[in-house]
């Protein structure tokens, strides 16, 4: 299902919540109403937490169905109620690096991932043991910032409208689903901030235009 949507007055989905086809974290402070259309729409719990104390969840952190990886900003309390949600299989963890902002430069789904090219090898390494996938280094649109950049699931990947047609190759070829472009937001190039979805379902922000949502309809394997 697709709806449109708004997180405590904010377009910018992907900064507040991010979610797998088995789970959505979210803002703290998020109404009923969102946690109501956002299980809706995504067909997963939706927990509400905080990131060190900030509500930013989406920029914080990444996941799929096999882990969550965290900043290490994260408070011990606060990745003690990740571990006590998730299920027993799937394991969560800080990571430790200066780019912490897990959601911006972490792009990820089942089959594979794409990171921000100056993520530390430790970190990588640390990424790849909790998500369980290959992560490959690399840019989408000349952008670092791969996660906020576009949006990926288990169907398919919508990105950035300026991505180049080698960035589309590399994405189709590592994350083995249809890779399309677009913008959300009534034209915001920045789809991972935009846009959340999984296999089930997606949400974009409540200013996103009707030929938005088809393209997003389309990209994620709705039709």
């Amino acid at each position: 299902m697709l709806k449109r949507l708004v997180i405590n007055g904010n377009n910018y989905l992907g900064v507040f919540c991010r979610s797998s086809d088995g789970l959505a974290l979210v803002s703290a402070d998020a109404n009923e109403h969102v946690i109501a259309e956002l299980q809706e729409a995504l067909e997963v719990p939706a927990v509400r937490m905080t990131i060190g104390g900030s509500r930013v969840v989406g920029a914080l952190c990444a996941l799929n169905s096999n882990g969550i990886v965290l900043s290490e900003l994260v408070g011990s309390d606060e990745l003690a109620l990740i571990k006590r949600i998730a299920k027993k299989e799937l394991r969560a963890t800080r990571v430790p690096g200066r780019l912490n902002a897990l959601g911006n430069n972490v792009l990820v789904n089942d089959n594979a991932g794409l990171v921000h090219p100056d993520i530390g090898k430790t970190a990588h390494k640390k990424l790849m043991d909790v998500l369980g996938v290959e992560l490959v280094k690399g840019t989408i649109a000349g952008m670092r910032t791969v996660g906020s950049a576009a949006s990926a699931t288990n169907k398919g990947i919508l990105c950035h409208p300026k991505t180049t047609p080698d960035e589309l190759k590399q994405l189709a070829e590592l994350f083995k689903v249809p890779v399309t472009v677009g913008t959300a937001n009534y034209g915001s190039p920045m789809i991972g901030a935009c846009v959340v979805g999984n296999s089930k379902g997606a949400v974009a922000g409540l200013d996103t235009t009707g030929i938005e949502m088809g393209r997003i309809e389309e990209a994620f394997g709705f039709l």
